[in-house]
C-alpha cells in the first residue's frame, strides 16, 4: 500500500509520466491474473502425475527461479529474516498454508474438479473481508454485509440442494484467505516471502523427490522428457506470475488491482465448462451466480467508499 502511495504522489508531481506508467501497470497485473486464470492448462498437462509429486517439484524449481528473478529486480536476500523469530515463525505457518494450497488446487485440476478451484477464488476476497473484520478490527459495512450474506446463500444452496460442502472451493478461499491474512502482518516483499517460505519446505521436497527417484515409483525422470521439462516449468508457473502482480500493485491502486483479480477465476471458469465440458447444472449455476452477486455488491460499497474519500480530501 505504502508503494502504491508513493508511486501515485511521484504521479501527481510528473503527470506526463502518469499515462505510461499506468499502462505498464496495468500489463504486468493482466499478466499476472491470466497466467493464474490459465494455469489449469498445465496442471491437466501434467495430470498423469501424482498431485503430491508435481507440488514437490513446484516448490524445488521454485528456488532457482525465484533467486533468477530477484537477482534481475535486484530485490535483497532477506538474510535478516532468519534472527526475526515471530516472522520465521509465522513465515513457517505461511508456507504451510501456500503449500496446502497449491496441493489442493492441484488435486483438483488433475481430478476434473476445476469448477470448483474457480468457485473456491470467487469466494476468496469475501472471506477476506470476514477474516479481516473477525481478526483485524475492520468495520461491516452494509455494503459488505449484504456481499458476505449472498455468499453465505451461494454455499448453503450448494450444500442443501446438491448434498455435501464444496470443500475444495471453502479449502481454497480459506487458506488464501489466511495466507493474505498473515503476510498482511509482516514486513517483507512477496518475492523475498516466497522465497523464504520455499526454502523451508524445500528439504521435505527434496528428500520425497529424490525417494520416489530412488525407489522407481515417481515420474520424473521415468515417464518422457515432455514430463520432466513440464514438471521443471512449475518453478517458473508459480513465480513468474507472483513478479508481474507484485510490479503491477507498486504501480496501481489496489482498488484497481482488486477489480483486476476477478479475471483469475473467470478464465478458470470458462476452462472448466467451455474447453474440460465439467458438468453444469441449474443449481451449480445459482450457486455461482448468488455468489457472483456478492461481488457486484461488494464492488458497489468499494466504488462507493472510495468516491467518498475522494470528495472528502478534496
Amino acid at each position: 500500500m505504502t508503494a502504491a502511495q508513493t508511486h501515485s504522489q511521484q504521479q501527481a508531481s510528473e503527470p506526463q509520466e502518469q499515462e505510461p506508467s499506468n499502462k505498464v501497470g496495468y500489463i504486468y497485473a493482466l499478466g499476472a491474473f491470466v497466467i493464474w486464470g490459465l494455469a489449469p492448462i498445465y496442471f491437466k498437462s501434467v495430470q498423469e502425475v501424482s498431485a503430491l509429486e508435481i507440488l514437490a517439484h513446484r516448490v524445488a524449481w521454485s528456488v532457482p527461479v525465484l533467486l533468477i528473478i530477484m537477482w534481475a529486480l535486484k530485490r535483497p536476500f532477506p538474510k535478516g529474516i532468519f534472527q526475526d523469530k515471530k516472522t520465521l515463525g509465522l513465515l513457517v505457518v505461511t508456507s504451510l498454508l501456500i503449500s496446502g494450497n497449491w496441493l489442493v488446487f492441484t488435486w483438483a485440476v488433475t481430478h476434473d474438479r476445476v469448477l470448483e478451484t474457480s468457485l473456491g477464488y470467487f469466494i476468496n476476497p469475501l472471506i477476506s473481508v470476514a477474516l479481516g473484520i473477525l481478526f483485524l478490527k475492520e468495520k461491516l459495512s452494509l455494503w459488505s454485509k449484504w456481499a458476505l450474506g449472498l455468499a453465505i446463500a451461494g454455499v448453503t444452496y450448494r450444500v442443501v440442494v446438491l448434498g455435501g460442502l464444496p470443500w475444495v472451493s471453502l479449502f481454497l478461499a480459506f487458506s488464501f484467505g489466511f495466507y493474505g491474512l498473515l503476510r498482511k502482518q509482516l514486513s517483507i516483499g512477496p518475492l523475498q516471502g516466497l522465497l523464504v517460505e520455499t526454502l523451508m519446505v524445500l528439504p521435505l521436497t527434496l528428500g520425497y523427490i529424490y525417494y520416489l527417484w530412488h525407489s522407481g515409483t515417481g515420474s520424473f525422470l521415468y515417464l518422457s522428457p515432455t514430463i520432466d521439462w513440464l514438471l521443471v516449468a512449475g518453478g517458473i508457473i508459480t513465480t513468474v506470475p507472483l513478479a508481474l502482480f507484485s510490479a503491477g500493485a507498486r504501480i496501481l491502486p489496489l482498488n484497481t488491482i482488486g477489480f483486476i483479480q476477478y479475471l483469475a477465476p473467470s478464465l478458470t471458469f470458462m476452462l472448466a465448462v467451455f474447453v474440460y465440458k465439467e458438468p453444469f447444472n441449474i443449481d451449480l449455476l445459482m450457486t455461482f451466480a448468488l455468489i457472483w452477486a456478492g461481488l457486484v455488491v461488494y464492488t458497489i460499497g468499494v466504488i462507493k467508499n472510495n468516491r467518498r474519500k475522494k470528495v472528502v480530501v478534496g
